[in-house]
């Protein structure tokens, strides 16, 4: 290993994937692991990079990027993909000799990897569908659980951005000794408060159940404002979600988002399922008063600082938006605490738990080889002794 005792790796090798937040995760942490002197190769699966997102990252020193169009281990039929992805991540090992790799996927911390590794788990098949489906994960995800499961055994470290999070991995794949908790995080200065207008806004993946937007679909026609709605309207498998009460703004630039976090008044995701929730974070740090949804991951960062209401209730959903709206002294209350809250979760704070846990990765990669040694050190003398 080239890394000393407290040093930071020099190379991170890093997966991602180009369809949401865990983009937006990677960009903002290798961004903060490159200012620290930390090479990062991202390896990127799923869609083709939108241009937007290769400016991104193209303007980020220290930063590589591999491309790929590989499936992703949660979509339809992914197996002969994810298997090809795994060769493709091994070359990229053996060609780059990065100090650590860093898994933003699960199935793929059960590779032979030459370096000390961890797996971020940032959302996860089995506790979406009990989370949305409210019961058992069908046979088909059988294989998908039994993957998963190999993968997060497989690595030195397993990260989640919540504990909520933690302890789903733990419930549905079997406990692992070695979890650490890690807050996502943003830098503040991209979002700020602005002259605030009388709308509602909502961001992210309209079709995922999880996000329940269809829940302020059903409540718009009732509020005393508009609310407008950006982010991906189609599925990965081409079914799109039709939700004509809101005001669709389709899916905007970094940009543009933010101007309309800066001029909301109100952020609304009433949601089923939402491991850390950086949408949120953003609307926070830009002032927006929060109306969001009562599960445990949620009440977990925002207690005291947003309204919480039942996913399964659009009548509450209706009626605590209205009274907001009908109370600006709360609603500008509401926001502060928002805004003051959301400091807790910056970039460099979640640098700094990531250089962390990189060392702890590293320190439980050795301990591991070093148990192997002694295994093979032991098996040889039982041997030797076997045949004399």
């Amino acid at each position: 290993m080239r890394m000393g005792p407290d040093e930071l790796p020099k190379h991170v090798l890093m997966t991602s994937d180009t369809l949401g937040g865990v983009w937006t995760y990677s960009i903002e942490l290798a961004r903060e692991l490159t200012q620290a002197g930390v090479h990062v190769s991202l390896a990127a699966m799923g869609n083709p990079l939108l241009r937007e997102q290769a400016t991104e990252a193209n303007a980020i020193p220290g930063l590589s990027i591999y491309e790929s169009q590989f499936k992703l281990e949660w979509m339809d039929e992914p197996w002969s993909d994810v298997a090809a992805a795994g060769e493709w991540l091994l070359g990229l090992e053996r060609m780059l000799q990065p100090d650590l790799i860093h898994l933003n996927n699960f199935v793929h911390g059960a590779l032979s990897w030459r370096s000390p590794s961890l797996i971020v788990g940032h959302s996860c098949v089995l506790s979406w569908w009990s989370a949305v489906k409210r019961s058992v994960v069908p046979e088909q995800y059988f294989t998908y659980q039994n993957r998963v499961s190999l993968g997060l055994h497989g690595v030195d470290l397993v990260v989640a951005p919540s504990h909520s999070m933690l302890r789903d991995l733990n419930h549905h794949y079997l406990p692992f000794p070695n979890g650490m908790t890690i807050p996502n995080g943003r830098r503040p200065e991209c979002f700020r408060p602005g002259a605030k207008e009388p709308f509602v806004f909502s961001c992210g993946r309209v079709w995922d159940e999880a996000k329940n937007i269809f829940a302020l679909h059903e409540v718009a026609p009732s509020l005393h404002w508009p609310v407008y709605i950006a982010g991906q309207h189609t599925h990965p498998n081409g079914k799109a979600a039709e939700m004509p009460n809101l005001i669709s703004l389709g899916q905007l630039s970094q940009q543009d988002i933010a101007s309309r976090y800066a001029r909301a008044s109100i952020y609304a995701l009433p949601a089923r399922y939402e491991p850390f929730g950086l949408s949120i974070l953003e609307a926070a740090l830009s002032g927006c008063a929060l109306v969001l949804g009562d599960i445990p991951t949620l009440r977990e960062n925002w207690t005291d600082a947003a309204v919480f209401v039942s996913p399964d209730d659009p009548a509450e959903l209706r009626d605590e938006i209205n009274w907001l709206i009908a109370n600006s002294g709360e609603r500008a209350g509401l926001a502060m605490r928002a805004q003051v809250r959301a400091r807790d979760f910056t970039s460099k704070r979640m640098a700094s738990g990531y250089f962390h846990a990189y060392r702890v990765a590293r320190e439980r990669f050795q301990q591991r080889a070093a148990s192997s040694h002694e295994e093979r050190q032991t098996a040889c003398v039982s041997y030797s002794s076997a045949i004399h």
